[in-house]
């Protein structure tokens, strides 16, 4: 995956490949949360906006929300959460990424 920009707001990474926006759980968040057991994803195709609640994960330590860092609509998610959630455990942080978005707006992803 081609790193064009990367930010990170409260406890996400948000990096734009270029095409898309794509997010996912900083190392910062597995350590606080623990081994994730569960994630309650969006749909592709969803629209939400920066605040909604966007993603929901249970682990060993916590259950927490995340927050949507922008607002779009969603392009696509990791499917290999459905195959085995240990992926969100791993420590290279790009391979914990959850979903992309698409029509995001380039001055709030600047913002962040």
């Amino acid at each position: 995956m081609k790193q064009t920009w990367l930010k990170k707001k409260d406890n996400l990474w948000i990096l734009f490949n270029g095409s898309e926006y794509v997010v996912g759980l900083t190392n910062e968040a597995q350590e606080e949360l623990g081994d994730i057991t569960f994630a309650d994803l969006p749909s592709v195709g969803q629209e939400v906006f920066q605040g909604d609640a966007l993603l929901e994960v249970e682990a060993e330590k916590a259950v927490s929300e995340f927050s949507s860092p922008l607002t779009g609509v969603i392009s696509s998610i990791n499917e290999k959460i459905d195959d085995d959630i240990t992926v969100l455990n791993d420590s290279d942080e790009m391979n914990a990424w959850v979903m992309s978005f698409k029509n995001v707006s380039k001055e709030e992803f600047q913002a962040l």
